[in-house]
């Protein structure tokens, strides 16, 4: 924020065309004019506002709630939270108005403590930490954690996967395109961990999944790969330039990942609902074993085996069997049906392929 946002400052202005990357531990480490040294006056002080609260176990748009209390993050019970005070969650956290507010520890107990405040936001407030609040009457435990699940404001369409396709922002109230200047992996890996997806597999350019619709939102994309958002990265200004549709980006995530052993080895995990599942043994064949190999870029399945020969792992079993006919792109678009065997994780799939690509997605880069 800038042009003294929170009214002018007194005294020395230390810094000056300080250019930070976003990665730096403290704002000391980033480029900047000698301490002391500028041509300013406090009518241009800049300021922050940082986001007070997070959702956890899910997307960047879903999750658990917590909140910091004295330099400790807390749990939010959910018999203190409702539509209105979910509006100023997803409001602070740049998402999509919220779709839904759970409670039963839907993603998952935590281990943090709980709040003991009753949160009474309007609805219309900025911040979170804006809402007041008042002594809780209720007794809850991790058994009522608050789950909230904002609309996502970034989204792969066209791709018959919800992690693979033409990237899609959302950004006042109106959904667009971002261009392919400058698009690669690096892009591709922030937006793939936003959206919950896995590793980046490819970076596709020039509307590889179709031209998309409205504005063209992000011209010149300039992520490190480390961001947690695509909005974190840097770009040209939002909508103003002469990008057209032609030139859509799109992504191919990973929905699999193989644990334990290698990049193209190991125990087999999937992507559900925006947690991360093992696979039964006794679900899974080689045609699945074909897909997975496929998604991964790794060559052909080499071998299938049981036992939790990469490890039991501690995540949820999947309680679907996959029915891949074998010439799937990504496992996500596989038939799948209700699992007719008792499953531990003794019984959890691992997969070895051959890590030679056999594969070659047809992309106009």
């Amino acid at each position: 924020m800038h042009v003294a946002y929170f009214g002018p400052g007194s005294g020395k202005i230390w810094m000056d065309n300080v250019r930070c990357r976003g990665l730096e531990s403290s704002i000391f480490k980033c480029p900047k004019a000698a301490m002391g040294s500028h041509n300013c006056k406090h009518n241009e002080d800049v300021g922050v506002i940082c986001s007070g609260i997070r959702l956890v176990g899910g997307s960047r748009c879903s999750g658990r709630l917590e909140v910091p209390h004295g330099n400790t993050w807390h749990t939010v019970c959910d018999a203190v939270f409702d539509q209105q005070d979910a509006e100023v969650v997803c409001r602070e956290l740049d998402c999509g108005a919220p779709v839904q507010v759970l409670g039963a520890a839907a993603f998952y107990k935590g281990d943090t403590q709980m709040w003991t405040q009753e949160i009474q936001c309007r609805g219309n407030e900025y911040q979170f930490a804006f809402c007041p609040v008042s002594p809780s009457h209720s007794n809850c435990s991790h058994n009522y954690n608050t789950r909230v699940v904002c609309a996502e404001s970034l989204r792969l369409a066209g791709g018959g996967s919800s992690c693979a396709g033409r990237v899609e922002v959302l950004h006042d109230g109106q959904w667009g395109t971002v261009a392919d200047l400058g698009w690669d992996l690096d892009e591709a890996a922030v937006v793939c961990r936003e959206l919950g997806c896995g590793e980046a597999v490819a970076a596709p350019k020039r509307a590889h999944f179709g031209q998309g619709k409205g504005l063209v939102w992000i011209i010149n994309v300039m992520c490190t790969g480390e961001e947690s958002a695509l909005k974190d990265c840097g770009s040209h200004n939002w909508g103003k330039h002469t990008a057209n549709h032609a030139d859509d980006a799109g992504v191919i995530c990973s929905g699999v990942r193989l644990v334990g052993g290698s990049r193209c080895s190991g125990r087999l995990e999937v992507l559900h609902a925006n947690t991360r599942l093992s696979v039964c043994s006794a679900a899974f064949d080689q045609q699945d074993a074909e897909v997975v190999c496929r998604e991964l870029d790794c060559g052909a399945p080499v071998q299938v085996l049981g036992a939790a020969a990469f490890g039991k792992g501690d995540i949820q079993m999947w309680t679907q069997e996959i029915q891949c006919r074998g010439d799937e792109s990504y496992i996500s678009v596989c038939p799948t049906s209700s699992l007719k065997h008792n499953c531990t994780h003794k019984n959890a799939v691992g997969l070895s392929c051959s890590g030679k690509s056999i594969f070659q997605l047809n992309i106009k880069m």
